[in-house]
């Protein structure tokens, strides 16, 4: 009778069933923050053919609500995956690794989202300058045309108020808007400030200058997409380089080698699990940092 390996499952089937509870616990926190759009959604589909229509309802909210808790904690899944892992390799150490996981990916989410958010911000304010300059072209005062392209944009975020106050108040429109561009993704307002000085002070015309803008800050982004497009392969290949690890154990597996056993209960499976993953680490940032600087160029 074998007495060695049961501790350590044991071990494992219970983090992961702590991290199972906890998952759950979570997610009925975050169940009171969606239940009035639930009571929402439930209403709207009753209307129509009774309990199908309620049962429909209730079931679109339920995948709503679950794809609100992923899309919001996402880096939280990296327990359940390295639970898996535990399970089948019958050790803790996957959900040590995948507890320093959450924050490191949480960390990259973070930072995606702030660029996504910063490019939408720039493409807003490409629209506010040309919806600025039809406008004017239609015969709207330019304190006027601001003010309506400003709210149907949303390019200038929380300096919304200060940027239309100035303008319609006749205060200093070119100063709002150089605050307004210290917004991340917003730099494209300082030019139209610059614009807005010039056709102010040297009577020439907003319209011209701010369509010049325009085709220059769209020039810009499209040439940041076809960059992003050559780029592409260059990340595929990389996130290929990250994947073959994981191939490789799958392979063993596969082949009857048991490759988890080797890598989390024996010392060299362990010596060669850590110096992988360092290697594997440096090398994801190294091509990381190469395709980037790519992308700065």
């Amino acid at each position: 009778m074998t007495t060695g390996p049961v501790p350590v499952q044991a071990v494992a089937h219970g983090a992961a069933a702590l991290c199972a509870g906890l998952a759950l616990g979570w997610a009925a926190e975050r169940r009171r923050g969606v239940n009035r759009a639930r009571a929402v959604l439930v209403r709207g589909g009753s209307g129509g053919s009774g309990a199908r229509g309620a049962r429909g309802g209730r079931w679109w909210a339920l995948g709503a609500r679950w794809w609100a808790v992923v899309r919001g904690r996402r880096a939280w899944l990296c327990l359940p995956v390295a639970g898996v892992v535990a399970v089948l390799g019958a050790s803790p150490l996957p959900l040590v690794a995948g507890a320093v996981a959450v924050p490191l990916v949480a960390r990259r989410l973070r930072a995606a989202g702030r660029r996504r958010e910063r490019e939408a911000r720039g493409e807003r304010v490409v629209a506010l300058c040309g919806a600025v300059v039809g406008e004017l072209r239609a015969g709207w005062q330019p304190a006027q045309a601001l003010s309506f392209a400003a709210r149907e944009t949303g390019a200038l975020g929380g300096e919304e108020a200060a940027v239309l106050a100035a303008a319609r108040f006749g205060g200093d429109v070119p100063d709002a808007l150089r605050r307004a561009a210290g917004q991340d993704g917003a730099d494209g307002l300082a030019g139209m400030a610059a614009c807005w000085q010039v056709a102010v002070d040297g009577g020439a015309g907003l319209a011209a200058g701010l369509d010049r803008l325009e085709a220059a800050l769209r020039e810009h982004h499209e040439r940041r997409e076809r960059l992003r497009a050559e780029l592409a392969g260059a990340w595929a290949t990389v996130a290929v380089l990250a994947l073959l690890p994981v191939a490789g154990i799958a392979l063993g597996a596969a082949l009857g080698a048991d490759p988890l056993r080797v890598l989390l209960h024996t010392p060299a499976g362990l010596g060669c699990l850590a110096l992988g993953g360092a290697l594997e680490a440096a090398g994801l940032w190294w091509s990381a940092r190469i395709v980037r600087g790519g992308e700065r160029a």
